[in-house]
Formats: structure tokens, C-alpha cells, sequence
């Protein structure tokens, strides 16, 4: 599985996010290759990748993408990352 990482200029808090997404994919027993982006390279790779993970103002900027996006409200929060991406993977 491919997991985009996306903040608005693909440094910081786009690093912080993909660390996030890959413990909470190793809670869930899973692997991914994520990968970070900024909002531009996001919708180019999205014909690429699985998933997408970002917030809700860069989720509206992104629009209609293939992958699913998985809307996070709080980067630190890896309770919240592992309950949306189960709910996201479980849906799948």
C-alpha cells in the first residue's frame, strides 16, 4: 500500500504526519510506503498512490481525487490516525 503525506509545502508537518501514519500502520499490523508532499506534487501523484492523508483545508484543495483522503484534525493525535485509517482500511 502507498499513503501520501500532505501539507501545504511538503516539509515539517508533512514529515511529522508520515511518521504518525506509519505507527499507527504498524499498530494496525500493516505495512506501508509513505511518502511526503506538498499540495501541488500531491495532485500529480494522486494517480499513484492508495491513500491520501492531510487536513480538511488541504482535502477541499485537493478535490476529487481517486485515492481515498483520510482527514486529520490533529497531527500528534496517533489514536486518531490509527481509528480513521482502520476505518478507512476496513471499508476497503
Amino acid at each position: 500500500m502507498k499513503i501520501l503525506a500532505v501539507c501545504g509545502m511538503g516539509l515539517g508537518s508533512s514529515l511529522l504526519l508520515r511518521m504518525q501514519v506509519e505507527k499507527a500502520m504498524q499498530r494496525l499490523g500493516l505495512h506501508a510506503d509513505v511518502e511526503v508532499a506538498d499540495i501541488g506534487v500531491a495532485r500529480a501523484m494522486a494517480q499513484t498512490v492508495d491513500l491520501i492523508v492531510t487536513t480538511r483545508e488541504l482535502a477541499e484543495r485537493l478535490g476529487d481525487v481517486k485515492p481515498r483522503v483520510v482527514v486529520i484534525s490533529n497531527f500528534v493525535d496517533l489514536e486518531e490516525m490509527t481509528r480513521k485509517l482502520r476505518e478507512v482500511l476496513q471499508a476497503s
